[in-house]
């Protein structure tokens, strides 16, 4: 029981004298598993394939942060556009918050990048060369000789060999997959600006999945800290029915033919098969911990054991603590209302800037440290920049500009029209001329069309000085 009482003092991979303990979790196995995979594999497709998959030529996935060019499931957002990524990064943490509250840490052990990886992809590679939990603990004990030497080589290869992978489809993410089958075919030496910090990031991949490991989820991420704040007694997490499994006297070893509720004693048997199949090394029975992403290993094995000594399943299961006290059911708390209130504002206020956003962007702007100058014909003259973005993949042609607020005329640098090639931009230079009798005052502000084809891709304002009066 002492154990039971100071837990909490050390997290669960560190030994009494304060060194790393290395966690050998058991293969898990299961019903919760099986889904766990199905899962996992769609989104390692949908992560692979995501750079490689166009909609209308955009790539559906890309973060250009280098050049400020983004694609968001096929639609291209620019620099103008960062006011959406700042609504859609609360929203995602609003999201992340409410399922938190109600649902604990299940993104940790289902969703999460770093899980998926370590326990569907490197971890299985390892039982597949290395063995089960008990084999890869003899291994490592077992001094360095042949059969050690190929299995630990064969592994380290191959994790350098899928980290290298790994850190290719990320900057694909990052460049764009065109451009990074550009570099593979010109090969390393013609890109070592690129190469090199692609082997720096494989070298990271490496060393988080061959050795960090489960410390990403302890030590590194926020959100595990975070689930500390957010969860309470309504939350449902993975739990240990300490109520079922201790009973009036505790856990007590299986005994064939044994009356253990006559006796006083709880449905567990104290195998500890849910500490072993732990990736993170906890003991599930001590309550909700840091360390635990809800992966439901432990509820498989447990289950499992349950079965095979004739005890009802779901010793452990999804389940709060209110449940497990007092027999609740789960409720939508006023916490979780307002989380959702919220939500749904974000998410109204993000469709809406979604259908209002244009597809062409346009500023128009005077020319500074320029001041008005009066034409022969007596109108009045502004010289101005503008930038147009085409944010579309079709080419925008014979675009020019219409006064829309005031009587006048608007001269394009060069030719009337100008074209803006698809996912660019163009730049120049207009003058506008407005007669003193249209202008109200010293400042006015104009409305300015952008047509192409004739047709009005975008509006914008700019401010037209005039002579003061007095």
């Amino acid at each position: 029981m002492d154990n039971q009482e100071n837990f909490r003092d050390s997290i669960g991979t560190l030994d009494d004298q304060g060194k790393r303990a290395w966690v050998y979790p058991k293969k898990p196995s299961g019903i919760l598993y099986k889904y766990r995979k199905w899962v996992s594999y769609g989104l390692l497709v949908f992560l692979f394939a995501s750079p490689f998959t166009k909609v209308n030529g955009n790539q559906f996935l890309m973060f250009n942060v280098l050049e400020r060019k983004f694609n968001i499931f096929g639609f291209p957002f620019w620099p103008q556009d960062f006011y959406l990524f700042v609504i859609s990064m609360i929203t995602l943490i609003v999201l992340l918050a409410l399922f938190t509250v109600a649902f604990g840490r299940i993104f940790c052990g289902w969703i999460c990048p770093q899980t998926i990886f370590m326990e569907m992809v490197f971890r299985r590679i390892e039982f597949a060369i290395e063995g089960d939990r008990n084999k890869q603990m003899k291994l490592d004990r077992m001094p360095w000789n042949k059969e050690k030497i190929i299995k630990k080589g064969s592994k380290w290869t191959i994790f350098a060999f899928i980290s290298f992978l790994i850190a290719n489809i990320f900057l694909a993410y990052l460049v764009g997959s065109d451009r990074l089958l550009q570099y593979v075919t010109e090969g390393p030496s013609a890109n070592l600006g690129t190469f090199i910090p692609l082997l720096i990031f494989t070298v990271v991949f490496y060393f988080v999945f061959a050795w960090f490991r489960e410390q990403v989820c302890i030590i590194a991420c926020p959100y595990g800290r975070l689930q500390g704040v957010l969860l309470d007694e309504k939350s449902i997490v993975v739990a240990y029915d300490h109520k079922r499994g201790e009973a009036e006297k505790g856990r007590k070893k299986f005994r064939k033919n044994e009356d253990r509720a006559a006796l006083g004693y709880g449905d567990c048997i104290d195998c500890k098969q849910c500490v072993h199949v732990c990736p993170t090394g906890i003991d599930i029975r001590n309550g909700t911990q840091l360390e635990c992403v809800n992966c439901t290993a432990c509820i498989d094995e447990c289950d499992d054991i349950m079965e095979k000594v004739n005890l009802p399943k779901g010793l452990i299961r999804f389940a709060s603590e209110e449940n497990i006290e007092k027999k609740a059911k789960f409720k939508f708390t006023t916490r979780m209302k307002a989380y959702t209130g919220v939500l749904s504002i974000l998410v109204g206020i993000l469709i809406g800037l979604l259908f209002i956003r244009s597809d062409v962007e346009a500023r128009v702007l005077r020319l500074p440290g320029n001041l008005y100058e009066t034409t022969k014909s007596g109108e009045l003259r502004n010289v101005y920049t503008y930038k147009l973005v085409n944010k579309t993949t079709f080419e925008k042609d014979s675009v020019h500009f219409k006064l829309m607020s005031h009587k006048g005329e608007i001269t394009r640098v060069g030719d009337e029209y100008t074209t803006v090639p698809p996912k660019d931009l163009d730049k120049g230079s207009l003058f506008i001329n407005i007669h003193p009798m249209e202008l109200d005052g010293h400042k006015n502000k104009v409305k300015i069309g952008i047509y192409s084809k004739g047709e009005l891709i975008e509006t914008t304002t700019a401010n037209f000085m005039g002579p003061k009066t007095f």
